[in-house]
């Protein structure tokens, strides 16, 4: 063979279909293989003593961030956190042509004779034709979500939503029932990606039947419950929180179905968490639910979440919790100013111990007035 003078491991390497390069802990690249050349275009010459993100791969998410920072790359990641990924993350490349190729990317650090990192390996492959498919989908999945959120001088909504691959398993609407009842459902299927995805689109539909009900929030509960539990068979589930906003008596009823507690602030953001018990809908058909009342105030902002904003750990195992996530939030401004995904992200990555955040992430915000 012509090759078989080059080092045994460089010819499996360069054999492979994957691309794949090494870099040390500043992100200079020190190893560059074939497949990666013939997926970008970038030889090794050209790239090897440089960093991805000096006009070469400079990564985008699908989100649109740059990687070439630190929170949100995760050849970065890996290398801060020791940790390697446990699956694929889709990022869009640069090709020498200046063209962006789908990836999907699998990192994982490098360590010397001591157990200490002292770089990190990426391998990737040209992901174009499943993302196609899955653009698709999430075109229609983020047609179930469209609502127009009501325009109210008494309070106002907003909605942040970031799933964790191109579609997700959280599902919200928000919708007037009347002149001055609203009502609302933030749900998070278990797990992500397609399966759980196909499942928010089944709540989709039975929000459009049954939304109406939600005058009783229990009974809304029973239905939702109740048809999920046909289609899941006990082999999956969604936490939820649902329930009734009434402008004119500054009312919110609501029923917990195993999620995160809502979180009513003040106009000083001091904080005050509403907690209530229930099963996550599609456990058992005939799971019984109880409504939980309370009242607010002008200035008062009412914040509900999925579990993806909570269950994150350090390096310590620790959880964020609640209380983490309303500090965090208190850090970047909230409630005196509204949510912004970006910064937010960037804060619960730095306190994880992940190479990304590990589930979708949905926020809505309830301002009154």
């Amino acid at each position: 063979m012509k090759n078989l003078h080059l080092p045994l491991t460089d010819i499996i390497l360069d054999s492979l279909n994957d691309g794949l390069y090494v870099c040390d802990r500043a992100r200079r690249i020190v190893y560059w293989s074939k497949s990666a050349e013939r997926l970008t275009g970038w030889t090794a010459e050209e790239v090897v003593g440089h960093r991805c993100m000096d006009n070469i791969l400079v990564h985008e998410d699908k989100d649109g961030h740059r990687l070439c920072g630190e929170e949100f790359c995760p050849l970065h990641r890996c290398m801060v956190t020791n940790t390697a990924s446990t699956c694929p993350v889709i990022v869009f490349g640069q090709t020498k042509t200046g063209g962006r190729v789908p990836m999907l990317v699998s990192v994982s650090p490098i360590h010397d004779r001591e157990g200490r990192v002292v770089g990190g390996v990426e391998s990737f492959h040209d992901f174009s034709e499943t993302y196609r498919d899955m653009e698709r989908a999430k075109q229609i999945q983020m047609l179930s979500l469209e609502c127009d959120l009501p325009q109210d001088d008494r309070l106002n909504f907003a909605s942040f939503y970031l799933p964790h691959d191109m579609i997700g398993g959280d599902y919200y609407a928000i919708s007037k029932l009347d002149a001055n009842c609203y009502g609302f459902l933030l749900a998070d299927v278990m797990g992500y990606g397609v399966a759980a995805a196909l499942h928010t689109m089944h709540l989709s539909s039975l929000w459009g039947r049954y939304r109406e009900s939600l005058f009783d929030p229990t009974e809304f509960a029973s239905h939702m419950n109740r048809e999920l539990s046909k289609i899941v068979k006990g082999e999956s589930f969604a936490t939820a929180v649902c329930g009734l906003i009434d402008a004119a008596k500054r009312t919110v009823r609501f029923v917990s179905a195993g999620g995160p507690p809502l979180v009513l602030l003040n106009r000083d953001g001091d904080a005050r968490q509403l907690n209530a018990p229930g099963l996550p809908f599609g456990m058992f058909a005939d799971a019984d639910y109880d409504e939980t009342e309370f009242t607010y105030a002008p200035g008062d902002c009412l914040l509900m979440f999925t579990d993806g904003a909570i269950e994150i750990h350090n390096a310590y195992g620790q959880q964020l919790k609640t209380e983490g996530l309303i500090n965090i939030l208190k850090s970047l401004g909230y409630p005196q100013s509204n949510i912004e995904m970006e910064p937010l992200q960037k804060a619960l990555l730095r306190f994880s111990n992940d190479i990304r955040l590990e589930d979708d992430l949905t926020f809505l915000d309830v301002r009154f007035f």
